[in-house]
């Protein structure tokens, strides 16, 4: 059973343009990569559903660990100050990275300048860049978005692993609040 929407929550991106941009996503990484085994990073916890979805539509040898990051607390902006919470169990070595995120904003500047930064250090053999939606209005740094679900407009949303206050991840679309 899903969670009870809100009666001011207005559907973004459905369940099923989630689903059909996933696997066009999913195609488009197994061709990039093909026959080299692929290392996916989520980043916790809003991207855990777009990388369980992606990860099944992806057709090669994949891996996938994940890492955490607070810069949000209980606000609807980011702090600016990004802590690690989770590092990743394996080792990048040699390996093609590609890190996943639910939302490029500017709070996700800090955190994917940070990680690829990290990743590259210890020796990655390439690092690229998935992320479910974008907000390119809100962005302070241009870092790359190398893989793109869907370019929106600034909007606080929720929804398909993205939450407001721990509420709304399971949502199986995109909505905006209020």
């Amino acid at each position: 059973m899903s969670a009870p929407i809100d009666v001011n929550m207005q559907v973004l991106i459905s369940e099923e343009e989630l689903r059909t941009r996933v696997n066009e996503l999913g195609k488009q990484i197994s061709a990039d990569y093909a026959g080299k085994p692929l290392l996916l990073v989520g980043i916790l916890k809003g991207a855990a559903v777009f990388l369980a979805d992606l990860l099944r539509s992806i057709d090669l040898i994949v891996d996938y660990d994940f890492v955490a990051f607070s810069s949000y607390g209980a606000d609807k902006k980011s702090s600016g100050v990004v802590r690690v919470l989770k590092d990743l169990d394996v080792s990048v070595e040699g390996r093609d990275i590609l890190i996943v995120e639910d939302i490029v904003d500017t709070g996700w500047t800090l955190r994917m300048s940070y990680l690829r930064e990290n990743l590259l250090a210890r020796h990655a053999s390439s690092v690229k860049i998935c992320a479910l939606l974008d907000k390119p209005s809100r962005r302070m740094v241009d870092v790359g978005v190398d893989y793109c679900g869907f370019v929106i407009e600034d909007r606080f949303v929720v929804g398909y692993g993205l939450d407001h206050e721990g509420r709304y991840r399971n949502l199986p679309f995109v909505g905006i609040v209020g």
